[in-house]
C-alpha cells in the first residue's frame, strides 16, 4: 500500500520497486494485485522468475531488466504477458518463452543466447513482432562451437526462424 499509494490494491495497475529475493520472496504478492498490469522491477535480484510467485497471470508488461537471472523457469506463470524486457541478465535458454502465446514484445540485449536455435521457440510465438537481441554471442557467431564467419549475418537467420518479426533491435526485419 506503501509503495502504490493507494489503500485499495484493487486500483493498482502499475507497480515500480526493486527487491531481493535472497531475502524477501514476493510468493503470492499478485493475489493482493488483482488488476496489476505492469509490473517493473529491473535492478532487482531474482534468483528466479519463480519467485514471482504463481499469481501474475493478468501481468501485460513485465521489465526485469539487470536482475541477475540466468534462467526463465516459472515466466510461464505469467501466461498474459505481451511485453517482456529481460536485458542485461544471463540468460540463454529461451524454451520457457513458448508458453507466452499473447507474447509480443521481447527484449533480450545483451543476455547469453549463443545459439542461433535458441530462436526457434520464439518463432512458435505466433504475435511476437518487436525482438532487440544485440549484445548476444549469436550476433557475431552461429553457435559457441562455430568460429566467426564474415558472411554470417544473425538478423538474415533471426528472420528465417520466427518470419512474422517486425522489428528486430529496433529496425523493421525486413531489412537484413
Amino acid at each position: 500500500k506503501v509503495l502504490a499509494g493507494v489503500d485499495d490494491l484493487q486500483q493498482v495497475k502499475a507497480l515500480e520497486m526493486q527487491v531481493d529475493t535472497r531475502e524477501n520472496s514476493l510468493g503470492s504478492f499478485g493475489a493482493y494485485l488483482p488488476n496489476l498490469r505492469e509490473l517493473k522491477l529491473n535492478n532487482s535480484l531474482l534468483v528466479s522468475v519463480r519467485d514471482l510467485g504463481t499469481t501474475l497471470s493478468h501481468l501485460h508488461v513485465l521489465w526485469m531488466a539487470c536482475c541477475g537471472l540466468s534462467d526463465l523457469d516459472g515466466i510461464s506463470s505469467c501466461s498474459s504477458l505481451k511485453e517482456l524486457y529481460i536485458a542485461y541478465n544471463s540468460i540463454s535458454d529461451l524454451s520457457q518463452l513458448t508458453w507466452l502465446d499473447h507474447l509480443e514484445v521481447l527484449d533480450l540485449e545483451g543476455n547469453s543466447v549463443e545459439d542461433i536455435s535458441q530462436m526457434q521457440y520464439l518463432g512458435l510465438s505466433g504475435k511476437l513482432r518487436c525482438l532487440t537481441v544485440e549484445g548476444n554471442p549469436i550476433c557475431l557467431k552461429p553457435s559457441a562451437e562455430s568460429a566467426e564467419d564474415p558472411d554470417y549475418n544473425y538478423r538474415a537467420e533471426v528472420k528465417k526462424l520466427i518470419p512474422h518479426l517486425e522489428y528486430l533491435d529496433d529496425i523493421p526485419a525486413s531489412q537484413t
